[in-house]
């Protein structure tokens, strides 16, 4: 119910990741890519299908972004950011997936592949097919460059990928890619089963052949302590070597040395060194007797207890007979104890010996450690701690034997650094969830950064129109307010040519009226007049001033006969005069003159 549940969540999760990848591909803009200028119709945009198929087939570590910028084409925004994202993942990839360098780079090159698909599909470039492969891939942990069989088993199979990859490219379809996917993934279930009896095998041999080393170098240490720097009879010699040392190492393999017989045997060992070495046994010649008594017994009563079957005569017949020769006080001939030339090498420390505590080394097994650096590194899965030897027994995760390390050189490594574990593996799941999401993030950063930028944008246009209309505003209030201005001075200039105008007529009237009144003054009686016709078909009258009567201002004109009589006032007759329906004869053209030169000084006066 619980993986159930988990299963449900992850896929959950890739729907999400989808999602956050269709927006992503459409929508980031990444710095220094060669976005184009404008969108761009379908056939305008460049196929990157062939160029990314040659990247494939060559097998080219570069990524997709520098390939599309080393060619002069015409790429789209999607095509872009599908090089982009696919460089992205693959980048975290390599440095977070814990596979071997080698490894992680061959699988890395799919990047061509999956930036041509999220192209074509976006969201749905990378099936679950395709990530559970890539996820399995952690089961290649312990991978290694050895050159071994088993390495190069994976490099065949990668090898393939790369055929079933360029079909694909070929072909436009994703079903060779997933079929190899899922061959790979039967083969390792399969080699999975086979790896599993192949460690319980490994484990139990390993197991017997490490009891028998520790039988070995424990037996040896015992007996090498026991005999340097000894001289004794050859046959006690013999007899150390040829039974006792094949019976200590017996009582190893089956009790350890935590038992009696152990414990007997070893004594028995000195026993026999202490009665060959004169030097030793002629100190206590009454132990010796006793020893000598019960030396034999003892011999063949651990031997029966041991191999459950009685010893040979013979085998103790060298023994007994430097036995009775040393109560005999005889001292037989010695020869050295071990053999010259180091030919028996021997190691104290496996008589103290002792297994490291069960709490240090539980942390460590199972684990993956690796030596070396970058492609050159070795990898090794620590299967076992060997009780018998304190040897880490390493493989290469599937059964196979790699060797074998001692404990203390192991942890002398590993505090060195000459060994160090190895980090844990990160699925292709999580770094697919991982880089999308963080993109997303980025992705919603500029969206954000854009609205902002279009709110500012807006916000100027908004504050340039403002002002724009300001100016204008100011422009026409001014340019009101000039040709107000102008009308102002317009208006007044002509109420001053009016004024002007007024005024030099009332001055001329009042010229010609003095002139008229001049006139009127200088008639004297007998005078003529010429009073205008008032219609076409009457002629002019002259009339003739009779009388002037200065009492009343009244002149009295008559006509030729004296008849016709009419009078004027004065102000009456200059007003006539003024007016141009009465001339004085005589003097009329003095009259005139005067006329004239009152207008000829008003148009001076205008310009």
């Amino acid at each position: 119910m619980q993986q159930s549940t988990q299963n449900k969540g992850e896929v959950r999760a890739r729907k999400r990741v989808a999602e956050k990848m269709a927006d992503v591909l459409s929508g980031i803009r990444v710095p220094d890519l060669p976005y184009p200028a404008r969108q761009l119709s379908p056939d305008a945009v460049s196929d990157w299908r062939p160029l990314l198929l040659s990247c494939w087939t060559e097998q080219r570590d570069e990524p997709v972004t520098r390939v599309i910028r080393s060619v002069s084409l015409t790429w789209s925004v999607r095509q872009i950011n599908a090089a982009y994202v696919a460089d992205r993942i693959m980048g975290v990839f390599l440095k977070t997936s814990g596979l071997h360098p080698e490894l992680a780079r061959r699988i890395a090159r799919l990047r061509f592949f999956f930036a041509w698909r999220m192209n074509l599909d976006g969201a749905g470039a990378l099936p679950e097919t395709l990530i559970e492969w890539l996820d399995g891939l952690q089961d290649c942990r312990g991978w290694s460059a050895s050159g071994g069989r088993s390495a190069r088993v994976t490099l065949d199979q990668l090898d393939a990928l790369v055929i079933a990859v360029s079909g694909s490219f070929n072909s436009g379809d994703i079903e060779q890619v997933l079929e190899f996917c899922r061959h790979w993934q039967d083969d390792a279930a399969r080699r999975e089963q086979q790896n599993d009896r192949l460690r319980d095998r490994l484990l139990e041999t390993e197991q017997g052949a490490a009891r028998q080393r520790r039988a070995e170098h424990t037996a040896r240490a015992l007996v090498g302590r026991a005999l340097q720097n000894r001289e004794l009879p050859q046959a006690v010699v013999g007899f150390i070597f040829d039974h006792w040392f094949r019976l200590l190492k017996q009582i190893i393999r089956e009790e350890g040395t935590g038992g009696e017989n152990w414990r007997h045997a070893g004594k028995l060992l000195e026993w026999l060194v202490w009665v060959g070495d004169p030097g030793l046994s002629d100190q206590d010649r009454n132990r010796l007797y006793t020893v000598g008594e019960q030396i034999g017994d003892r011999i063949t009563d651990v031997w029966n207890r041991v191999y459950r079957k009685p010893l040979e005569e013979k085998a103790l017949e060298g023994v007994q007979s430097v036995m009775i020769a040393r109560l005999r006080g005889e001292t037989p001939d010695l020869v050295p104890a071990l053999p010259g030339d180091d030919r028996f090498s021997w190691d104290a420390s496996w008589l103290t010996f002792t297994a490291p505590p069960e709490e240090e080394v539980s942390p460590l097994k199972g684990k993956w450690f690796v030596e070396g650096e970058g492609t050159s590194e070795q990898r090794r899965f620590f299967f076992a701690l060997l009780p018998e030897t304190r040897e880490v027994l390493w493989t290469n995760g599937a059964g196979v034997k790699l060797g074998l390390l001692p404990w203390p050189r192991f942890v002398s490594a590993l505090e060195g650094g000459a060994l160090r574990p190895l980090p844990p593996l990160k699925p292709f799941g999580e770094v697919l969830t991982e880089t999308i999401t963080s993109l997303s993030v980025v992705l919603d950063r500029q969206k954000l950064q854009r609205s902002q930028a279009a709110k500012e944008a807006k916000a100027r246009a908004e504050t340039l129109r403002r002002e724009k209309a300001e100016v204008e505003r100011r422009r026409q209030e001014e340019e009101t307010a000039r040709r107000e201005e102008l009308a102002r001075r317009e208006e007044a200039a002509a109420v001053r040519r009016l004024a002007d105008e007024e005024a030099e007529q009332d001055r001329l009237l009042r010229e010609k009226e003095a002139a008229a009144r001049e006139l009127v003054d200088g008639i004297k009686p007998g005078g003529w007049i010429v009073e205008e016709s008032r219609s076409e078909d009457q002629a002019p009258l002259r009339l003739k001033l009779a009388v002037r009567i200065n009492a009343s201002k009244k002149l009295v004109f008559v006509d030729r006969l004296g008849l016709n009589r009419r009078e004027f006032l004065v102000d009456k007759l200059v007003d006539e005069i003024v007016a141009g329906r009465i001339r004085v004869l005589g003097i009329s053209a003095q009259f005139d003159d005067t006329l004239s030169r009152v207008v000829g000084r008003i148009r001076v006066g205008r310009n």
